[in-house]
């Protein structure tokens, strides 16, 4: 019995010391570089999507009508991007990206939407009370919005044996807020084959 209890010790203790043994590799890398290592969603393929679909809204006629009827720039809020997708997916990195598109191409305005909002307007009654009525930002004088972006990110997986596909279909749809139109509709799709 003793025997058995000492040679249980030494296998765990040599365990131990082997696993001790073995190295953990890390190195930082382009984070422009495609790195795919399970074939499900990732940062390549959210900076890809929203690349593309950025350049389908900006390349879109609805601007230039904007511009035309109203003489200013279309004020855009990007609303809720749903993840409908069979895996956890960071829709805010996604819509982060969007967003940054917007503002860099200067070809329209920008205003803050949810949680962002309310942070805001929460600061602003702060302001109220505690700041010089010189200083403080007065209620009433939000940039309301002239359209919207809403959108849904699906998935299909198929698979079969040690193979497998995941497809995933973005779509965008950006909406006049007065009058509920549908004014452009954008996909991108991505599909990749994982093989064991």
């Amino acid at each position: 019995m003793k025997t058995k209890i000492y040679l249980s010790l030494t296998l765990v203790f040599a365990l131990s010391i082997l696993s001790g043994c073995m190295t953990h590799k890390v190195e930082r890398v382009d984070t422009k570089e495609a790195i795919d290592l399970s074939g499900r969603w990732n940062d390549t393929d959210s900076r890809l999507v929203a690349e593309e679909m950025v350049n389908q809204i900006l390349g879109g006629a609805w601007i230039d009508n904007h511009l035309q009827s109203t003489g200013n720039k279309p004020v855009v809020v990007v609303g809720l991007i749903y993840n409908k997708s069979h895996e956890h997916i960071s829709a805010e990195t996604f819509i982060k990206d969007v967003e940054r598109a917007f503002i860099n191409s200067g070809r329209v305005r920008l205003v803050q939407a949810g949680d962002k909002r309310e942070e805001l307007r929460k600061e602003r009654a702060a302001q109220q009370e505690f700041a010089s009525m010189a200083t403080a930002k007065q209620w009433g004088q939000e940039l309301g919005a002239d359209f919207m972006l809403n959108g849904d990110i699906n998935s299909i997986v198929d698979t079969y044996k040690k193979e497998r596909v995941n497809f995933y279909k973005v779509n965008l749809e950006l909406s006049n807020l007065e009058t509920n139109e549908v004014i452009w509709i954008g996909d991108k799709e991505i599909k990749k084959y994982i093989t064991k």
